[in-house]
């Protein structure tokens, strides 16, 4: 069946808007095509700096007839509504059918309408689609008044091999002007830029993307990212160096050259004693340029740099026009480099009073004041952790936000930190504190081991979380700006993968009260905010939540978590991961499968006698009314039970509380096969209810049961 080719091209489209356009113009497409009846194969979307391109495999030549039915009034109705209804669907009185049905005798409309040609829907769909195109920026050129992301140069529209007639019409800031503005679609395109810029006709998607290529421009997109990087990763073969992985910046690159090639350059010695990560983020932000590295991971004096032309001598003017721009580059990050060590971090907190970290929660200058007392307070639950030398690295934690390379580069916050700490004579793990602080950043970021970077870290985290939680900043099902989120999974993580014992709601006591001395009336501002204990449960919930997100990846059931979380009081992760780990093996155990079940089937039980009888059967059991062996049974059993399990649980023995238990599991079966919980007798009815609930609350020492689905 019949191809559809479009392609629109402009000028160049910003690389990191390219991948979503793409996505987006075979999204409206397609469904402007369904919308239209248009049944049709495989879609593919294509993307370059200067072009987006869609193909349609399988579209028919025509819509497909439709005949429509619908019912109108009675046939006798007021000639009113009879005249209405067939004004409403386009027809007369004897186009009509009158028919008999079990409600009455009705007027029916049958609308047929013929299946248009596929080349008039298309001009019409491609039009709407063209101008639907979100994006996150965008402009108008000339007198138009449409907005698109760059100026819209050429519209490529072919069908069947055959261009289709047709336009695409701008409205203008003139509209009452004899003026047309429009583009005309056509048959043909233009190659690459400087390579290749004259026009040439095409006939489908085969001959198109040839003779794109012959032309000097690679339309796939994965096609110029590997040609981009297996050409970066030859460079460095042959310079016995590696390529630094920056899949990021490969994307962007891709979406910045059609026709790639690569170069390599050099980074003048003059530079080299600048830090690494100086060099590596200049070159990557301002330039783009890839690094090479040593066989040691640090930076090697060179370069890869992706021209979009190729030159007659091999490159060598691009690589030294590069090289030239890169000197300039670095000599700005030299410069800043020299400057900053002539300041002592120390000497820089002071600065701190002049940013604001948030207009209800005082400036940077006080949350440095505040981590730094923090720190030194959750010293004593990290092994290790020296208190003074934790307050020390959080003082100067934020000092290098107001340095002129941090200002330049924001994303070296805290990795200038630990060179400038080093430059000042700071230890080497005050300094590491320093760099490490922000970490972990997000699921796949590594987590800080060494005890004062994790000290320093979690007071940095429970300080942003508690003040944006006590004024209401909360995270939302859309929005989470202040990252709040993310500070809670890096908490959580530094938690569990160091084995802190460390109390929540301690720790978050201690952070609030940092405001309270730090803030002036801070307690006056929660205006709509949350005092210490409503935030506790409040940011116990918000935990609860980021612990499941966090444990869903490594199959950890968020069921046997809310279980847990159920109890109240629990808030040392370490132990309760532990609980959740015996809670998750012994439901896997076919005691365990078996106690749940018993333990639904009794709460089900007891709670539609409680409700029938608006009573509650959570009193002591009278063992003087016990009058058959499965019940005396299951009422020694849940003592022992009971003793087992609280002795285990307070020598945090979590796997032998599920035991104590599993021990349940041959009483409670006998009792539901042998005892009729609703006897005749009340007394003996009303017991049976309260030994059941005491079975029911038994198991509830170690897990809310009713938190378990299935």
């Amino acid at each position: 069946m019949p191809e559809l080719l479009i392609e629109l091209f402009s000028e160049e489209i910003p690389a990191r808007m390219q991948a979503r356009a793409a996505d987006d113009l075979q999204r409206l497409a397609v469904a402007a095509l369904k919308d239209a009846g248009l049944e049709h194969g495989e879609t593919r979307a294509y993307v370059t700096p200067r072009r987006l391109t869609l193909v349609v495999d399988d579209l028919p030549e025509k819509q497909p007839d439709l005949r429509e039915e619908r019912r109108g009034p009675r046939a006798d109705a007021p000639d009113k509504a009879i005249e209405g209804f067939l004004k409403g669907n386009g027809v007369t009185r004897e186009q009509c059918e009158v028919r008999e049905t079990s409600k009455g005798t009705f007027l029916f409309a049958v609308i047929e309408r013929k299946g248009q040609a596929v080349n008039g829907v298309l001009v019409d769909i491609l039009g709407k689609v063209v101008w639907s195109l979100p994006w996150q920026k965008s402009m108008r050129w000339g007198d138009t008044r449409q907005n698109y992301i760059r100026p819209l140069r050429s519209i490529l529209l072919v069908f069947n091999g055959e261009k289709i007639q047709g336009r695409i019409h701008f409205e203008t800031n003139f509209p009452n002007e004899n003026l047309e503005h429009f583009i005309e679609f056509s048959d043909s395109t233009s190659g690459h830029r400087f390579l290749a810029p004259d026009a040439f006709e095409v006939e489908d998607f085969a001959d198109y993307e040839t003779k794109l290529r012959a032309a000097h421009v690679i339309l796939d997109r994965d096609e110029r990212k590997a040609k981009i990087a297996d050409g970066a990763a030859k460079i460095a073969a042959e310079h016995g160096l590696t390529l630094k992985d920056d899949p990021g910046l490969l994307d962007e690159v891709a979406g910045l050259v059609e026709w790639p090639v690569v170069l390599s350059g050099r980074i003048d010695d003059a530079f080299m004693d600048v830090p690494d990560e100086v060099l590596i983020t200049s070159m990557r932000a301002h330039q783009k340029y890839f690094s090479l590295l040593n066989a040691d991971g640090s930076l090697a004096p060179r370069f890869v740099v992706v021209a979009n032309t190729e030159a007659k001598d091999g490159g060598e003017a691009i690589v030294a026009g590069n090289e030239r721009v890169l000197r300039a580059r670095l000599s700005d990050a030299k410069f800043f480099w020299d400057q900053d060590r002539k300041a002592t971090l120390e000497s820089r907190v002071h600065n701190l009073a002049g940013s604001v970290f948030h207009a209800k929660l005082g400036t940077m200058a006080q949350k440095v004041e505040r981590i730094t007392a923090l720190a030194g307070e959750l010293a004593p639950f990290v092994p290790g952790c020296d208190a003074g030398d934790a307050m020390r690295a959080a003082r100067l934690a934020k000092a290098d936000l107001v340095s002129e390379m941090v200002f330049e580069f924001p994303e070296l916050q805290g990795t200038m930190g630990r060179y400038y700490a080093l430059n000042d004579g700071e230890g080497a793990t005050v300094a590491d504190a320093i760099a490490d602080h922000y970490s972990p950043a997000g699921p796949n970021d590594d987590c800080p081991t060494a005890p004062l970077s994790v000290a320093v870290a979690l007071a940095d985290k429970l300080d942003t979380l508690v003040g944006f939680f006590a004024v209401g900043e909360t995270p939302t099902g859309s929005r989470d700006p202040y990252a709040l989120r993310r500070a809670a999974l890096g908490i959580i993580r530094l938690v569990l993968e160091n084995k802190l014992r460390l109390p929540l709601r301690k720790a978050f006591r201690k952070a609030y009260w940092g405001y309270n001395e730090t803030v002036a009336d801070f307690e006056k501002q929660l205006d709509g905010g949350h005092k210490p204990k409503v935030l506790e449960q409040d940011l116990l919930d918000f935990f609860a939540d980021r612990l499941k997100v966090h444990l869903r990846e490594e199959g950890v059931r968020h069921d046997y978590i809310s279980a847990i979380f159920a109890l109240g009081g629990e808030d040392d992760l370490v132990r309760l991961m532990a609980r959740v780990g015996a809670l998750s093996r012994f439901l896997e155990t076919e005691d365990g499968g078996n106690l749940l079940a018993a333990y639904k089937r009794a709460s089900n039980i007891v709670a539609i006698e409680e409700k029938k009888d608006s009573a509650q059967y959570d009193g002591d059991v009278a063992p003087d009314l016990l009058d058959r062996d499965e019940e005396k049974a299951l009422f020694e059993n849940l003592g022992r039970s009971a003793a087992g399990a609280n002795a285990a649980i307070g020598a945090e023995e979590y796997v032998k509380a599920m035991e104590a238990m599993s021990g349940l599991r041959a009483p409670v079966d006998s009792f539901f096969d042998n005892v009729t919980v609703n006897a005749d007798d009340a007394g003996v009815r009303a017991n049976r209810l309260r030994l059941l609930s005491q079975f029911r609350s038994t198991l509830g020492r170690i897990a809310d049961f009713s938190q378990i689905e299935g």
